[in-house]
């Protein structure tokens, strides 16, 4: 388990630790099943080129739970995200697999962010964020915000 994060530990411009992630063809047809997201341009390759696109690609909806996961794991079991949005700003295209459980050679993904403010509300210690999914040669590929409440040392007592 990760140390707790209090709103005392961050500042305006603190980063968050990096999210690495990999999304494989396995990987998707697993979101498919969980999240009941059936459209073919996430495991029919022939109908994502019929749709123009050079291939199979990432769901938006994984690289967005992504960011929910690089925000939770951030603020810690006693934070509270009370905020979140994002965008998707361009496509991402798995890695095949190789075996029957590794992947080939490819994409690694990165989950970022920085926190952008720091303020009180309602006796809350809030914090918000800029968090982006972004390729490993640094395009930004999904883009959002985050506001978690943080616990305070100083409301502990």
């Amino acid at each position: 388990m990760a140390k707790q994060l209090y709103w005392e530990d961050v500042e305006v411009g603190t980063e968050l630790p990096s999210l690495a992630k990999v999304a494989t063809t396995q990987i998707l047809v697993g979101w498919a099943g969980a999240s009941g997201d059936f459209v073919p341009l996430h495991y029919d390759d022939a109908f994502a080129r019929s749709q123009g696109l050079p291939g199979v690609i990432v769901h938006g909806a994984l690289k967005r739970q992504w960011l929910v996961q690089l925000i939770i794991d951030w603020s810690g079991d006693e934070g509270t995200l009370r905020k979140f949005s994002c965008q998707y700003r361009a496509v991402d295209f798995p890695r095949p697999m190789r075996t029957l459980t590794e992947a080939q050679e490819g994409e690694t993904w990165w989950g970022k962010g920085k926190v952008t403010k720091k303020y009180i509300e309602n006796g809350d210690h809030y914090v918000a964020c800029d968090i982006w999914v972004g390729k490993g040669e640094g395009e930004v590929t999904t883009t959002g915000r985050a506001t978690v409440i943080l616990p305070s040392r100083s409301a502990k007592g």
